[in-house]
């Protein structure tokens, strides 16, 4: 196998390239494998400097089809990676049926030798059945965070876009790759060469590890099952700037205020007060991002009486002032 690589260094004469590998998995997500390969061929691109470079593996060095029916011809198998300093582990459909034990001893033969590893879409899943999430905050894709809390309780699964904890790198699939890759490039290089990056793409704002997943609210409660919870976030969300009181929200949907409060606890794990007021938080995160507004105005429309209370509410939640969000400070 190979020995571990030091923390990523901008590159230079004494910092070679940054190798990353990417470990196919049958069945593996192509856009997620595709758009993270090419935040990194922009780096080096916009920065004239070979900046990154990247390998594509798979257990034996064979092809293996993706979920688009497409195989591309690996580098080889994962001894031929060398040095490296991260290696992501590429998931797609059904992960439970890929964790092989091969897959497995690879995965913790990797992080036994201190190599940082990362995963995308679903490759989450096979970290965690390798033992190698326990204690860790990750993200996988929504149709797979109910299946993963369940199943490896050790494991802090998040609905976030992405989530970098301490040597481990995942994101949610999709092109949520391109937000973690940018997330990366902008802690090794710099923001304005992130900034570059995204313009290239025409990628309309990076988004940050604040940035939560959109998931469908019938794929957390059970489709058809919980029309009542369904209809009492359709009206949160209609009326952001004039919110109802819980029991206004309760009276609509037909049910008492001790049952909705129930269906909130029992399905989304959280107070209807508080899911009401984290849909306003976000809705004025979204306008300080895309908008010109004034802070005050911004509060005014997610229905905050001043913006001193969105402030304060802002700083719980994010920890950063809605200023800061608007000037990209952390």
């Amino acid at each position: 196998m190979f020995p571990a690589m030091p923390e990523i260094a901008p590159s230079s004469v004494d910092n070679p390239p940054a190798h990353f590998g990417f470990l196919m998995v049958p069945d593996y997500t192509m856009v997620t494998l595709s758009s993270a390969i090419a935040v990194l061929r922009m780096a080096n691109r916009s920065s004239e400097r070979d900046l990154y470079r990247w390998s594509c593996v798979t257990l034996d060095g064979a092809p293996v089809v993706s979920s688009a029916g497409l195989r591309l011809i690996p580098d080889g198998d994962v001894s031929c990676l060398g040095q490296v300093h991260i290696v992501f582990v590429c998931g797609g459909y059904h992960p439970e049926r890929r964790a092989t034990k091969a897959l497995l001893a690879t995965l913790r033969g990797l992080s036994k030798r201190g190599v940082h590893l990362g995963a995308l879409c679903t490759g989450s899943h096979f970290l965690a059945a390798a033992g190698l999430l326990d204690g860790y905050r990750c993200a996988i894709h929504w149709e797979n965070l109910p299946g993963l809390r369940e199943q490896f309780p050790k494991v802090q699964v998040s609905s976030r876009l992405f989530v970098v904890d301490r040597d481990r790198y995942t994101c949610s699939g999709g092109i949520s790759s391109i937000d973690l890759m940018l997330h990366i490039v902008a802690g090794a290089h710099g923001r304005q060469l992130a900034r570059d990056i995204s313009e290239q793409f025409i990628v309309e704002r990076i988004r940050t590890e604040d940035d939560a997943q959109r998931t469908p609210l019938h794929h957390l409660v059970g489709a058809g099952n919980h029309d009542t919870l369904v209809d009492a976030v359709a009206l949160m969300e209609a009326n952001v700037e004039e919110p109802l009181s819980l029991a206004e929200i309760a009276k609509y949907v037909g049910v008492s205020r001790r049952q909705l409060e129930r269906l909130f606890h029992d399905y989304l794990h959280c107070t209807p007060s508080r899911y009401y007021l984290d849909l306003r938080l976000h809705r004025g995160r979204l306008l300080l991002l895309q908008t010109g507004m004034k802070v005050a105005d911004v509060a005014a429309r997610c229905g905050f009486s001043t913006a001193a209370r969105f402030g304060k509410s802002y700083v719980e939640k994010y920890d950063k002032r809605p200023s800061d969000e608007r000037r990209g400070e952390s």
